[in-house]
């Protein structure tokens, strides 16, 4: 029998080693099919799942009192595995180049546990080339096996979308690619067990390591297009939306708005092609203009809520703001690499203090991330300034009125709106009398 016959029949294991917003599902998808190891060096992780927490929000707690996956932080278990996923997060460091210390740290653990006959998949988003020229030699010098002989390596990229009920693990089709045919069959032979929208073979590693950052790529620029054209329109005094509404009506038209492009992976990935490509004498020109575009939307925001904090007399740095939403996307707790931050740090360069509401993150994990301390929704009282920075379902459901009794007495056209997710309309802000913008 080969490695997936044995997987089905129950005498070999698989494990998934980083039990995040990627690894989580995964995990929880293979124990339905097969024996499942789920392995995180996060003790407080390993200990919220055991208890029948999911704080990532992508499989629910119901779904992880039940599951069948055996979870641990202790690396030995990992011996007990012939078939190894690693989903570790690739985040960037503060000068934009890719830290890829969770993925060698990573290798490191495989590689004091990589049994002979395994194969490790790597899904974490990296550059072109990292998986065989960097995870290869540190699995090969800790474990003293030779890759291609005593084991196998594949490539996988994540695919995803956090908070996304629609777009789920198991219909957006795998891409799969092996260090040769045999261990990119037997990978595709067990992604195959999860994903019903099925596979994609790719001829090598690099490939597919190429696919998932051009995929992510081609969705900064697009948005950094509408995010230029936001800017050019602020100084016409035309409605961004209101020309993205018309554009779309052709049969044609691309469907982005603009907006915050934050998170772990399109605010992220395109600085590892950027990486790359300069290493190899190439400087980027679109990705790199779009990145910094995009980059510079939290300030140019902050510059608008100035603005129109003047506009309507108020002395700025005694302001009362709030900014619901804090998440990097609507419907997700997931904080990491928010945009929004970005905002709050430019009206702090205008010594303007901004209050901050999200019923979806978790409040210690913004506190150690921002040092931010939140409040309530309910606790949103004698506002001059609102401002709606993230779609979550509970803001999509607030009323006028439940708006109008956020802010202080004040005249309709002294009450400042700053709607950058578009959630009322501007005909009827602007029929209240309201100061509103909105991106």
């Amino acid at each position: 029998m080969d490695l997936y016959e044995r997987l089905i029949s129950g005498d070999e294991k698989l494990a998934v080693v980083g039990l995040g917003y990627v690894g989580l599902p995964i995990a929880v998808a293979f124990a339905k099919k097969i024996k499942t190891i789920g392995f995180d060096i996060n003790q407080q992780k390993i200990s919220e799942y055991l208890n029948g927490k999911d704080p990532t929000q992508e499989v629910g707690t119901e779904v992880i009192r039940k599951t069948t996956l055996e979870f641990t932080c202790s690396e030995e278990k990992l011996r007990e595995s012939k078939f190894i996923i690693v989903a570790v997060p690739t985040p960037i460091h503060t000068d934009k180049t890719p830290d890829l210390s969770p993925v060698t740290g990573a290798c490191e653990i495989v590689g004091r546990n990589l049994t002979k006959d395994a194969i490790v998949v790597f899904e974490s988003t990296v550059y072109p080339g990292v998986t065989e020229e960097v995870c290869i030699p540190i699995l090969e010098n800790i474990s003293g096996l030779s890759c291609g002989t005593d084991f196998k390596i594949g490539y996988s990229p994540e695919r995803i979308n956090p908070g996304d009920k629609h777009h789920k693990l198991n219909n957006i089709i795998k891409i799969v690619s092996g260090i040769d045919t045999e261990a990119r069959e037997i990978i595709a032979k067990v992604y195959e067990l999860i994903i019903d929208a099925g596979v994609h073979l790719v001829t090598n590693i690099k490939t597919a390591e190429a696919a998932k950052l051009v995929e992510n790529a081609q969705r900064d620029i697009n948005i950094a297009f509408m995010n230029e054209l936001a800017m050019v329109f602020e100084k016409m005094d035309i409605n961004t939306q209101e020309v993205v509404e018309a554009m779309n009506t052709k049969w044609n038209a691309l469907g982005f708005t603009p907006g915050l492009v934050g998170g772990h992976c399109i605010g992220v990935d395109p600085y590892y092609f950027i990486y790359q490509a300069e290493k190899l004498g190439y400087h980027s020109q679109i990705i790199l203009s779009g990145r910094k575009i995009n980059d510079g939307m939290g300030s140019f925001i902050g510059d608008i809520v100035i603005k129109k904090l003047i506009k309507t007399n108020k002395l700025v740095n005694q302001a009362k703001i709030y900014i619901l939403g804090i998440t990097f996307k609507e419907n997700c707790p997931d904080i990491r690499n928010s945009k929004v931050i970005d905002i709050i740090n430019r009206l702090k360069e205008y010594d303007v203090t901004v209050n901050v509401v999200d019923p979806v993150a978790d409040e210690k994990e913004v506190k150690s991330f921002y040092d931010i301390n939140m409040v309530k929704l309910s606790e949103v009282k004698e506002a001059d300034c609102i401002i709606i920075a993230v779609a979550h379902n509970e803001f999509r459901k607030l009323s006028k009125d439940d708006l109008d009794q956020m802010f202080r007495a004040l005249p309709a056209e002294e009450k400042v709106v700053i709607d950058i997710k578009s959630i009322f309309p501007k005909s009827e802000m602007e029929a209240m009398g309201y100061s509103y913008w909105s991106l």
